[in-house]
Formats: structure tokens, sequence, C-alpha cells
């Protein structure tokens, strides 16, 4: 709470602004206790040193962006929370299977054809605003739409508006990084980034465990629907604190069409091997992001769980972020590339154990043991998450680092759509095939993370 009193707006007449002119003793009180905040979650490093005040401001205001995001993802995870909301509407099973390959390819694809435009603003804050925003309002209108439409119709516009919730994302992924690495100073992101995961991850554990407390094993539609709109308002909550992050304006780049950004994307894969050995790394990686759904999937089969199972994963997963973020995020700032290493080691770990656990428990006992296996992807997912970002902000070259942004992410986002035919294998064999690709997949990842260079070195390799 102190991290949200420290940032709250000030209103001055009639309007609402973030740049009032306090009294004396109040903003010193405002800024003393910002500048407290920043030296505790930053571990007293100083940021910047012309404009410690603004870097402070931003930090905070980043680290507060992030914990609702994060806490939002989890309330209304593709993962975890929509396929049970999909199986409470009664809409296909296989919708289920659709949910991660839709959001990967739909955050990440898309990301090409918005970055020569990004390049045209000087400040580029808003494009991640404006997609919060509408975020926000396709999580809202999951709710009608789960109430009001037959079953089938209700899955594929859960599934349709959870593809637009996506490309929103991608849209704001792109300037994320490119803010961050305007109001951030290098050394200092990995331990933002850790930061916003780490609180999200505490709020997540509170969520988890009331709907541990309070959700049956038959429960009704009505715990599904708060959660979505409890989601949709903290995204509403991330785009106002996004906007008051002090940005300064920088030079508008000069614009380039989607077929240019193409051609310079594939220039780079010829001309920069450090860059491929990157995007191999990271694509491989991939594996860890999408094995949650059947994991779940496993943990349903092998211990006959009910419902009232999710609010145990959940917590979990939120657990996983409390103890990952803070140890990933320090590793993060000495080498993004040791954290990716050792984020494919342990989601190959976690998927192997996935196989292993029901060769030696049954019943209600699997599903509690499952919840070690969410522990441990949760942790590989933090770290695959906070590594990629921190590598590619920090070796991109600032002027084009959209770029290497969006080709990366697009590239990774026709991947993830192709990998949604692990659904198709899924219902064929079982949760065990799909989960036993993901395993070597995770294990080839971290080999290619260990030959691509070091961030700093990854122009030069």
């Amino acid at each position: 709470m102190l991290l949200f009193a420290a940032l709250r707006p000030q209103r001055s007449g009639r309007r609402l602004s973030f740049r009032r002119r306090p009294s004396k003793l109040a903003a010193m009180t405002d800024t003393t206790l910002s500048t407290r905040l920043y030296d505790l979650l930053s571990s007293g490093t100083e940021n910047d040193s012309v404009h410690p005040v603004r870097a402070a401001r931003s930090y905070l205001l980043n680290v507060a962006n992030g914990a609702c995001t994060k806490l939002a993802e989890q309330l209304a995870s593709p993962g975890l929370v929509l396929p049970w909301l999909l199986g409470a509407i009664g809409a296909p099973a296989g919708l289920a299977g659709l949910l991660m390959p839709v959001k990967q390819a739909g955050s990440l694809a898309p990301q090409l054809l918005v970055s020569g435009s990004i390049r045209r603003l000087a400040r580029r804050k808003w494009v991640w605003v404006a997609a919060g925003t509408f975020q926000a309002l396709c999580l809202g209108l999951m709710i009608p739409a789960a109430i009001l439409l037959p079953a089938w119709a209700a899955g594929w516009s859960i599934v349709g508006l959870l593809l637009a919730f996506s490309i929103a994302s991608g849209c704001g992924s792109v300037a994320f990084q490119d803010v961050t690495a305007k109001t951030v100073t290098k050394g200092m992101r990995g331990g933002m980034l850790a930061n916003r995961a780490a609180i999200g991850g505490v709020l997540t554990l509170a969520a988890g465990a009331g709907m541990r407390a309070t959700l049956g094993e038959h429960a009704t539609l009505a715990p599904f629907l708060i959660l979505v709109g409890a989601a949709a308002l903290l995204w509403a909550v991330s785009a106002w604190l996004f906007a008051a992050i002090p940005e300064p304006a920088g030079d508008p780049g000069e614009g380039r069409n989607p077929r240019e950004e193409l051609a310079k994307g594939l220039a780079l894969l010829r001309d920069q091997p450090g860059y491929a050995k990157f995007l191999g790394a990271r694509a491989l990686l991939l594996s860890v992001e999408l094995a949650t759904p059947f994991l779940a999937l496993q943990a349903q089969e092998v211990s006959g769980g009910g419902i009232g199972s999710l609010g145990y994963y959940v917590f979990m997963v939120g657990l996983a972020a409390v103890i990952a973020s803070p140890f990933w995020g320090r590793f993060a700032d000495q080498s993004a590339r040791t954290v990716m290493i050792r984020s494919g080691v342990i989601g190959a770990l976690a998927c192997a154990a996935a196989l292993i656990l029901p060769q030696l428990v049954s019943g209600p006992a699997a599903g509690w043991a499952f919840g070690g296996v969410f522990l441990l992807i949760g942790v590989a997912e933090a770290g695959v998450r906070l590594g990629r970002k921190t590598y590619l902000v920090d070796a991109a070259p600032k002027d084009e680092r959209p770029l290497y942004v969006a080709f990366a992410n697009t590239s990774v986002g026709l991947l993830a759509l192709a990998m949604g035919a692990m659904g198709i294998v899924t219902a064929a064999f079982g949760p065990e095939v799909a989960i036993a690709v993901l395993a070597v997949m995770g294990g080839v990842a971290a080999l290619a993370s260990f030959v691509m260079p070091e961030a700093d070195r990854m122009m030069n390799a």
C-alpha cells in the first residue's frame, strides 16, 4: 500500500494532474517516501545522479504497474483460470488447447507490423496506455459473453477476445521495452522487472489462498466472472499508472512499413550472429511458457482433482514468482544469458517431474504433489520472461531497439501458433506426449542459451 500511496496522483483545482505545485512540506514528504521506497526496492543503488527524483518515480511507477499486471495475468490466466471458465460454461473441450497458443501468437506475431509506426513517436508510453485500456475492455466483455451466449458461442467469443487482448499486449510490449530503456538505466532493469514480478506474486498468493478457501469442488460460474472482472479492473489501473511515468521525449525515428521492417529483421539474422543465436534460444524457451495448461491437464488426469484445485495451483504459481523474481533479478543484471540457461533446465525438470509423479503417487496425493510441478514451472517461466527481456533491452542498440524486439517476438509468435498443434497431440495421445516434447525442448533451449554471447557482446559476436 505504501508503494501506491507514494505514487498517488495530485489534484489541482478541478483537474487531475501529476504536476501540481504542492506545499513545500507536502513535496518533501512525498519525495522522501518515494525515495525511501526506491532505495528499499533497488537496494539503494543510484540510478540517475542528475535526476534522482525522476529516476525514483519512474522506477516505482513501473513496479506498481507491473504488480497490477502480474496479478491480473494470474486472475485471468489462459493456462489455469480461463480453461476452468470454459469448462464451467460447457464450451467445447478443444477450445482450452487453443488458449495458450492464441495468447502467445497474438501477443508476439503482429509486433513487426507496429514497430515501424512506434518508431515515429517521441513518447512511446501512450502506446502501452492505449493497449492496457483495450485489454481491460476485452476482459470485461468476456463476462457478458459467458452469461448471455450459448456455450459454443461463448467459448469462441472468449477465445476471440483473448486474441484481441493478446494483440494489444504485443503492441504494448514493443513500447514497454523502449520506455524501460529510456527511464531505467542499465544495471537496474533486471531488479525492476524482478520487483514487478515479486510484488505481483505476493498479491497472487493472497488471491490463490482466497480462491482455495472459497471455491468448492463444484463452484458456480460466478467466481470465475469475478476473477475476470477483477483482472479487467487491474489492467485499467495499470494503464493509469503507466501514463504517469515521466518518459522524456526522444527524437522520433524514421518510420518504416512492415515490409521494410521484415527486410531489416532478416538482415539482422544475416549480419548479427549473436542476435540469431538469441532468437534460436528464445524460440526454444517457448516450451517453458506453453507448458502450464498441459501440466494442468496431466494433474487433473492423474488425481481426479476438482475445481477446488485451481486456487492451490494459482497459489503455487504466485509463490514461484515471490521466490524466483528477486533471485532472477540479481542474476539478470549480471548475466541475463545465465538466467535463460537455468530457466530452460528448470522447465525441463518440471516437465520430467510431471511424467514421473504418476508412477509414484496417485489420487488426491498426486494433486498435492503436482503443486511442486507448478512451483517449478512458475520459477522457470519467471526466469524466461525476465531473462529474455533484460537481455534484449541491454543488447539492442537504442535507435533500433523496437525492431530487435518486434522481429524476435513476431518470429516466436508464428512458432507459437504452429505449436497449437500440441492440442491435437494431446487430444490423440494424452498430455504425456506433449509434456515429453516440451521437456526435450527445454533441455535444448538451455544448450542454445549456453552458446549465445552475453548481452554486452551480442552486437560484436
